[in-house]
């Protein structure tokens, strides 16, 4: 068994102390012979086989991998060292070019703040030559919280970081039993503190890798694989075959509604117009269709329906489940110019239909951080002299707008995912 001092000065509540110092210590190299034979070793950004770790690379996988699978992350990954292999490329590239790049990944304040940080950090490497060396260098560059910072620091530089994740938390709280709401700062405290307990000093890397994996292909959490793991033989949870009852978390309201349409607005050539969203706020920075917000009625959001074979038109009462006031903020100056051009011009976007037995639309699903949003395709085209027309009135607003087919913007502009679900 491979032999570690752990951190037996980490405070630990009475509470939290449910193990004998026998297990406390041996859990790190248990852990860590289980990782040497059954952990994953190949990913691009793992540092544990080298001698010269390279920490803007765990630095930007890190950041990716915030609540993001390993599966989605590694295509983006690979892509982002191909186009900015130095930290010094991505801080010179355009945003336009990194939102293109992260496109689809989702949570986009984390490519905000990455190309932000990566600025910092070139500005830290030409005053002292070198990346941040301590854990409150990491934690000043944008985006970097805690855990992320002790994950570069032992990984990226192999010093001695902590790490307290999702999967970190998940194996803890399942192996000591800790019956606190995760999302409450006591029991945040004492996860951290367990962690600290737990880590070793030599090789904190290595054990950072391993609780990784842990949670990541054992300690899962739906049906964990408990005759597998190495810590079954005291971890509590599972001595009380209560493991899918941990972490304990309080349970999340549901999410609302909210509806809109999604403006195809064409022209003769049959291009797509695209606006560029605002830097803060849902998509920021990225290109979106023109939305056009369904309005609320008394909690009710009213959905005009169109049939071919009637003249009228019937409202459709849809349940939102919200009272928030959303459209304020997130209707744009440029979706406010359309829409009020579009009024004025008394035109009407025609519903795109969703099959060829089927004219009704049917809204996109694309659920986000705080709501769900169902997005319904409509679509208008415009004369050579409408579009010169309202081109001219987004521009004097200083509003920038692309006009691209569909498939030229995927493969030219930041789009967020919503918006290639609608053009697929």
């Amino acid at each position: 068994m491979t032999q570690l001092t752990a951190n037996p000065n980490s405070p630990l509540s009475d509470k939290t102390i449910s193990h004998t110092s026998t297990s406390l210590n041996s859990f790190a190299p248990r852990l860590l012979d289980w990782f040497e034979t059954n952990g994953r070793h190949d990913l691009p950004w793992q540092q544990h086989q080298t001698d010269t770790p390279n920490p803007y690379i765990v630095w930007l996988s890190e950041v990716m991998l915030q609540q993001t699978q390993v599966t989605t992350v590694l295509p983006y990954f690979a892509r982002f060292m191909t186009s900015f292999p130095t930290v010094q490329d991505l801080a010179a590239a355009e945003w336009d070019e990194i939102a293109e790049h992260w496109a689809g990944l989702g949570y986009y304040a984390r490519a905000r703040n990455l190309h932000k940080g990566a600025k910092q950090l070139v500005a830290t490497i030409d005053e002292t030559g070198d990346f941040p060396q301590t854990l409150t260098g990491w934690e000043a560059i944008s985006g970097v919280g805690p855990s992320t910072a002790g994950a570069i620091m032992a990984m990226g530089l192999h010093h001695y970081g902590v790490i307290c994740d999702g999967n970190v938390k998940r194996v803890l709280t399942r192996w000591a039993a800790i019956d606190g709401d995760i999302t409450k700062s006591a029991t945040t405290k004492e996860l951290w503190a367990l962690a600290e307990r737990l880590t070793p000093k030599q090789h904190s890397g290595l054990f950072a890798q391993a609780m990784m994996d842990m949670g990541a292909t054992l300690c899962t959490r739906r049906k964990p694989a408990c005759l597998l793991c190495p810590l079954q033989t005291d971890c509590l949870a599972h001595a009380q075959s209560r493991e899918e009852e941990y972490p304990v978390k309080a349970k999340k309201k549901p999410k609302p509604s909210k509806f809109s349409n999604a403006l195809l607005i064409e022209n003769t050539d049959g291009e797509i117009l695209w606006l560029q969203r605002p830097d803060n706020g849902i998509w920021g920075g990225l290109w979106s269709l023109p939305l056009e917000f369904v309005e609320k009625i008394d909690g009710k959001v009213s959905e005009k329906i169109t049939d071919k074979n009637q003249t009228a038109t019937d409202n459709k009462q849809l349940d939102v489940r919200s009272n928030e006031k959303v459209y304020e903020v997130e209707f744009t100056i440029a979706e406010q110019i359309i829409n009020e051009w579009i009024s004025k011009n008394q035109l009407i976007a025609q519903s795109v239909s969703s099959g060829l037995l089927d004219d009704a639309p049917k809204p996109i699903k694309h659920s986000l951080t705080h709501f769900h949003w169902y997005l319904t395709p409509q679509s208008l085209t415009l004369s050579a002299e409408q579009t010169q027309e309202l081109t001219t009135a987004l521009q004097a607003a200083e509003i920038n707008v692309n006009w691209l087919n569909g498939d030229d913007a995927q493969a030219t502009l930041g789009l967020p995912r919503a918006m290639v679900k609608i053009l697929e």
